[in-house]
């Protein structure tokens, strides 16, 4: 099993050669990320020690945990923004630390991001932003892709004129949506989406929750969602693992991460939403004084 080894080393100039299988067939048909005893340095700051995470194929996994956790280095190591000091990252059962540059391509087409901050280029309109994924990975003409583009910002609930628009011109749950509409323009199988209702209020956050479960509906990819928000992650998640210690501290339903034993688990869940537990019921109103003369 090929891994990573050590920062010394050129992780692109030293890939071995792969071709990219059908991952239709065989045992990594169940997980489309595995991580494998993945650990992180940056000097003497240990982010990640010997950390371990399988998502399944159709879920949707939620990723939290609290500040510092490593919950945003461990996204950009399964994207191949960054790489892992050392241990093994498998998607769609490709090691890829073995990938060519091409191999690499093959696969990021497999995939798409939604960032926490939208990640469209301010300089040319919303469309034009969802295009681009069609104009990098396919020879579709221009019309075509303006077509596809716009169907994808309405499949988010976008109306059209939404699109002829700069980023800057979008309130902060239209940009959320049109992040998404470019993540799905390739229709891809995994999607991963980082921080999705992070600065909305409680109704945009609320339609993004809902757009995310009518994406999984409409054609199923796997979803990893970077998460701190815990009624999102009650919404959506399939299941939710929790970071902390450099590692997965628990990996769960919601339900049973709200009463986990782990200290740091338990804590990160006291939050009145994570229990899921109904309001307190308001005081009853005090009788009001009796009137001089009534009985």
């Amino acid at each position: 099993m090929r891994c990573f080894r050590s920062l010394s080393t050129c992780w692109i100039c030293n890939l071995a050669a792969v071709t990219v299988t059908d991952t239709n067939t065989g045992n990594d048909t169940d997980f489309v990320i595995e991580l494998q005893q993945v650990s992180t340095r940056f000097g003497s700051n240990t982010v990640h020690e010997g950390l371990d995470l399988a998502v399944r194929r159709g879920e949707i996994l939620g990723l939290a945990g609290g500040s510092g956790s490593g919950k945003s280095v461990l996204l950009r190591e399964m994207i191949l923004l960054q790489r892992p000091t050392s241990g093994c990252i498998k998607l769609f059962g490709e090691d890829v630390a073995t990938l060519t540059a091409e191999a690499a391509l093959a696969l990021r087409r497999r995939w798409g991001v939604m960032f926490q901050r939208g990640g469209l280029f301010s300089s040319i309109s919303v469309r034009q932003n969802v295009g681009l994924p069609l104009r990098e990975h396919s020879t579709l003409d221009d019309a075509l892709i303006d077509e596809i583009a716009e169907w994808k910002l309405a499949l988010t609930g976008l109306p059209p004129e939404a699109g002829l628009k700069q980023p800057g011109e979008l309130s902060g749950g239209m940009l959320k949506r049109a992040a998404l509409a470019r993540a799905i323009a390739l229709d891809p199988e995994l999607l991963f989406l980082d921080e999705p209702t992070s600065g909305l209020d409680p109704a945009s956050a609320a339609g993004v929750n809902e757009l995310i479960l009518r994406t999984h509906a409409l054609y199923g990819p796997t979803m990893l969602v970077v998460s701190h928000d815990l009624d999102l992650l009650w919404q959506v998640s399939d299941r939710v693992a929790v970071l902390g210690e450099g590692r997965v501290l628990a990996l769960d339903t919601m339900v049973a991460l709200s009463s986990h034993p782990h200290p740091t688990v338990r804590a990160y869940f006291t939050d009145r939403r994570a229990a899921r537990l109904p309001p307190a019921p308001a005081p009853a109103p005090a009788p009001a004084p009796a009137q001089e003369g009534n009985v």
